[in-house]
């Protein structure tokens, strides 16, 4: 579905961001915006801020930003176009009908229809669990611990004992069997012809954040194989990209997730009332699933099995889960081997008891590597002990690194300036001449260059936007394609416009994208401050040097890619590098 620039324009402006927001958090104003505790990570101090002259919201403390658009896309976990008609909804605003294009069209059936086979199919298994033919799944249910409420708030269900009878329940509500297919609930062979995925198994209808049926698990009854039996990837069905719980875990009021690895360590965790817990799909831990959670909190307590697999997967899951930002800890459920094998045991009060004492990521792969290690002898000790502190050395932030140390220190009984003295000499070894200096790779010095490059750009944006007086003195140096990277050369091509048409609009240029994490990093080019410069002065030359640092990288760009070939084109080159030199007398002047 596609709404023309204007009709998005018109109902996001009449949905004042104030307005919209204060319906959500509690906002107090301060100066010309307001500031509230974030909605989108916990926090005892208000960093997210709301403005009235920009019509946007930005954390400072985690990073979400946007347009009101962008509010109810992360806050309400919805589409860009499911945000746009809430909106319209809210203002008043009639969207007119668009036309899809034959080939959007055709695909938005198609997905649609596979939704309705899939709840159809999801109906079918409900229905057949709670007969005779399901009487033996649901025993088996009943026998793990599971309460009617919860088999029926999960949708459990039973694929039964004949092979084709789910394929002729669909055929005769008019389905064609290509689209049975593509939902993946059948498979076909020229000998058998077309045949049920799924039977004699307990079925599991895994959905979307909407509480739509996208897919199914099985479990099988008796000795078959597989064991569990996932549905194939589909147009609606991509496993990497959705969890398992997320449709009840999103609406928790917990500050994380219990992350698991399969449908009934979830399904326990929410009868015992943890109702933050989710899974992975019959698959391991991708970065698709890390930012899915990333939507939804800040932190994450593992609880995978606790069997040797079980640890080698969450070793593999924490470098993912960190990489997204988000913060780890590991609950260890010895001597079970399962949240359900733990709380049918010990109960959910003793649940609560390993959450709370739940360790430190970095501190469970240390404990976990042991194993590697004769910890009986003193030369299997002093390994174990240089590794660690070769890993301790990993920790870019000094301060972060000293309480690692601390704690590891703690847990071995060794004193804590050894192990710095023993992470140094570690450091040397691996070439480097401190601890401090160890980089995530070799490209430390290039990945300095441009992060530098990419906060110039960031700052050089905000003050154009905050002040029109800066944006015409740029613009006689910089053109938009100086800047490095799509999102900064589009963001500026629109800066440069809305300027020359008369009025800048922040929040109408987010309008421009339609994915939550656009959103989010536009937003940061409107908020990027530079808290050491105090003085005018200081501010002027910082303006100079971004200007200077941007036009620097882009003949810098613009040499690499230029044919050699190409006379004029080096002509025009070597007249912009004596520009440059003539700019390194400029300042860039703040007015008020």
């Amino acid at each position: 579905m596609y709404y023309s620039d204007d009709i998005v324009e018109e109902v996001r402006s009449k949905n004042d961001i104030v307005d919209v927001v204060s319906g959500y958090v509690k906002l107090t104003k301060k100066g010309r915006d307001y500031f509230g505790l974030c909605p989108f990570h916990n926090e005892k101090t208000p960093s997210f801020s709301v403005s009235g002259y920009k019509q946007m919201y930005y954390c400072f403390g985690c990073g979400a930003g946007g347009n009101v658009f962008s509010f109810l896309m992360e806050y309400e976990n919805y589409s860009f176009l499911e945000a746009l008609e809430e909106l319209a909804k809210r203002a008043g605003v009639d969207l007119p009908k668009q036309e899809y294009s034959e080939k959007d069209r055709e695909r938005a059936n198609e997905k649609e229809t596979l939704m309705e086979i899939q709840k159809a199919a999801a109906g079918y298994y409900y229905f057949k669990l709670r007969n005779r033919e399901g009487e033996t799944a649901l025993s088996y249910l009943k026998n793990r611990g599971l309460s009617d409420d919860t088999m029926n708030v999960f949708g459990l269900g039973y694929a039964g004992k004949y092979s084709s009878h789910l394929y002729q329940y669909l055929k005769g509500k008019g389905y064609a069997d290509e689209m049975i297919a593509k939902a993946g609930l059948i498979t076909v062979d020229e000998k058998r012809g077309a045949n049920d995925r799924f039977w004699n198994r307990v079925m599991f209808p895994i959905m979307n954040a909407n509480h739509r049926v996208i897919g199914f698990g099985g479990r099988v009854m008796g000795d078959g194989t597989p064991k569990y039996l996932n549905s194939p990837e589909t147009l609606i069905f991509d496993k990497s990209r959705n969890l398992y719980g997320l449709n009840r875990a999103k609406s928790t009021r917990e500050s994380y997730f219990l992350l698991c690895e399969g449908y009934m360590d979830v399904i326990a965790l929410h009868q015992a009332g943890f109702t933050n817990a989710v899974a992975s799909l019959g698959t391991a831990l991708t970065v698709g699933h890390a930012s899915l959670i990333r939507r939804y909190v800040k932190e994450v307590y593992l609880i995978y099995d606790s069997d040797p697999a079980g640890v080698r997967a969450t070793l593999r899951a924490m470098p993912i889960l960190k990489e997204a930002g988000l913060s780890v800890k590991v609950v260890r459920l010895n001597p079970y081997k399962d949240p359900d094998e733990f709380i049918k045991n010990k109960g959910a009060k003793a649940f609560e008891e390993r959450i709370r004492d739940a360790e430190n990521g970095f501190l469970f792969s240390i404990t976990a590597s042991e194993g590697d290690y004769d910890m009986d002898s003193p030369e299997g000790k002093t390994q174990f002990m240089r590794e660690t502190a070769k890993r301790l050395t990993e920790f870019e932030e000094e301060i972060e690194r000293n309480y690692y140390v601390d704690a590891v220190a703690k847990k071995y009984g060794v004193k804590a300036e050894h192990l710095r003295s023993l992470m140094e000499k570690q450091a040397i070894q691996m070439g480097l001449a401190r601890p401090v200096l160890r980089a995530k790779s070799a490209r430390k010095s290039v990945t300095e260059k441009e992060n530098g490059l990419l906060q110039s750009q960031k700052a050089l944006l905000t003050w154009m936007t905050e002040n029109v007086s800066i944006y015409r003195q740029v613009k006689e140096y910089l053109k938009p394609e100086d800047f490095s990277g799509e999102l900064y050369k589009t963001v500026a091509e629109m800066i440069y416009r809305q300027y020359e048409e008369g009025q800048l609009n922040p929040a109408r240029l987010i309008n421009h994208f339609t994915e939550e994490e656009e959103h989010r990093q536009v937003a940061a080019l409107f908020h990027t401050k530079l808290n050491q410069l105090h003085t005018v002065q200081e501010q002027e030359k910082a303006l100079g040097e971004m200007v200077l640092r941007i036009k620097q990288n882009s003949l810098d760009e613009a040499t690499k890619a230029l044919d050699p070939t190409d006379m004029a084109g080096l002509q025009r080159l070597v007249e912009a590098r004596r520009q440059l030199q003539k700019m390194e007398k400029i300042t860039i002047r703040l007015e008020s």
